[in-house]
């Protein structure tokens, strides 16, 4: 229950005014400080005035004082600078590994605080705020939902910011991972970045003036064109077809030009899966966007609107993927053009995750501010997080909204951590009603 406590400090959730130190003095709080995350004090540059004098400097917390001496702050210099043990029970004196005693002040978790926090952490229902969501401001739900979404762009220009290094500085290749993972729709998506980051970038860019060349080292290095990859009963129709081996062939022979290696074919899944989503027509319709030059980077970032980026990532497939899904079984005719709804998730996932880590990492804030610009300018998702909410009472209108909430449901919902959101802190201060006769909280 430590981490209530720390709750309670940082938003000074206890009675103002009372507090006094163990040894009598009383304790003003100024600045509850910087909540801190990592190793060291549990709040950094706090301001308190004890016993009439101003202390500027770290507060640690625990339950009881004894755990002071249990995790090892004695004997450790970074917790020279506490100015302040704030502990539910004062078991004992503590001192500062250079030899100081350190005030402390006993604070207790208010009864509606921790009476909520415990329905927070056992309601049987999803999720467990959904007494209060009707009752929040416009204003509240509107800001929190802002810093959701600048979080989960965060979030992905730090996975963006990994691809970049791990192609030695290449935004251009971390932009290709990007749009191949997502192109995987979560079934496959780290196959499908797998086989991204095995795609030698000078190898495809010396034959990208060449669809066939392009779709051969494509389907190649996915491991696609081995043998055993075709399910038995299609074996000989592939071979009979003919496009396939001439396929095989092509990749063998720019394999040994380039001293390529594919992908293990047994990591890509089919199960569960609909036929559109199949790699080999994902892997035909990127195919067809590199060589139309429609996957450059370059290409993105002149696009100023959601629309435009439409048009940018709209493709279909090859001839043969017309009429099938996989080698050797034939298929009713269809250009298997991606669908508008799946167009709009790889610019949602993609393209304006991408703007975002361009404009932060160039420190263009007009790619940023257009990243946010195109995300109202679409549609919220649709799927089963998004409804939940719904139901809850939010109302969700652009993709922004929809982000947004799938932040909050993965980050903190999915890890019953209320206690850093803000619907949370509501629902902890117990100022909200519920009608139908329930309950009232003030």
């Amino acid at each position: 229950m430590e981490q209530l406590l720390h709750y309670v400090w940082r938003h000074k959730m206890f009675p103002l005014g009372t507090l006094q130190t163990t040894d009598g003095r009383e304790v003003e709080v100024i600045d509850a400080g910087l909540h801190n995350r990592n190793a060291g004090p549990d709040f950094f540059n706090a301001k308190v005035r004890i016993g009439g004098t101003l202390w500027v400097g770290n507060v640690e917390i625990h339950m009881k004082s004894s755990d002071w001496y249990h995790h090892g702050h004695d004997h450790d210099p970074k917790y020279n600078n506490v100015v302040l043990h704030v502990v539910s029970v004062a078991d004992t004196e503590v001192l500062t590994q250079d030899g100081n005693y350190l005030p402390q002040v006993e604070v207790e978790v208010p009864g509606h605080i921790q009476e909520h926090y415990e329905e927070l952490l056992h309601c049987d229902k999803y999720p467990p705020c959904y007494k209060i969501i009707p009752e929040l401001t416009p204003l509240m739900v509107h800001s929190w939902m802002a810093a959701l979404q600048t979080e989960r762009l965060e979030q992905k220009t730090e996975a963006i910011c990994q691809r970049v290094e791990q192609t030695r500085g290449s935004w251009e290749d971390a932009y290709f991972m990007t749009l191949a993972r997502n192109y995987g729709f979560s079934i496959n998506g780290d196959t499908f970045e797998q086989w991204a980051r095995n795609i030698a970038p000078s190898a495809v860019g010396k034959h990208r003036d060449d669809l066939f060349q392009i779709e051969a080292i494509f389907m190649g290095q996915a491991g696609l064109l081995e043998l055993d990859s075709i399910p038995q009963r299609y074996q000989a129709a592939a071979l009979n077809e003919g496009y396939f081996t001439k396929l095989r062939n092509e990749y063998l022979y720019l394999q040994h030009k380039f001293q390529m290696s594919p992908i293990n074919h047994e990591l890509w899944h089919f199960l569960r899966l609909r036929p559109q989503n199949f790699p080999h027509i994902r892997i035909s319709q990127l195919a067809n966007l590199y060589y139309e030059r429609r996957a450059s980077l370059s290409a993105l970032i002149e696009c100023e609107t959601a629309e435009e980026l439409r048009q940018l990532l709209s493709t279909h497939v090859t001839p043969y993927w017309e009429t099938h899904y996989v080698f050797g079984s034939e298929s009713p005719k269809s250009s298997k053009r991606m669908s508008k709804a799946s167009v709009d998730l790889l610019i949602i996932n993609t393209a304006i995750p991408m703007l975002f880590a361009v404009g932060r990492h160039r420190q263009k804030e007009e790619l940023c501010d257009r990243a946010f610009d195109m995300l109202e300018q679409m549609k919220a998702e649709k799927n089963h997080i998004i409804t939940m909410w719904q139901e809850c009472g939010l109302p969700v209108k652009t993709a922004g909204d929809s982000q947004a909430l799938i932040q909050l449901k993965k980050e903190y919902c999915d890890r019953k951590d209320c206690l850093r959101c803000r619907f949370g802190y509501e629902y902890l201060r117990g100022e909200w009603r519920v009608e139908s006769g329930r309950r009232f909280e003030t």
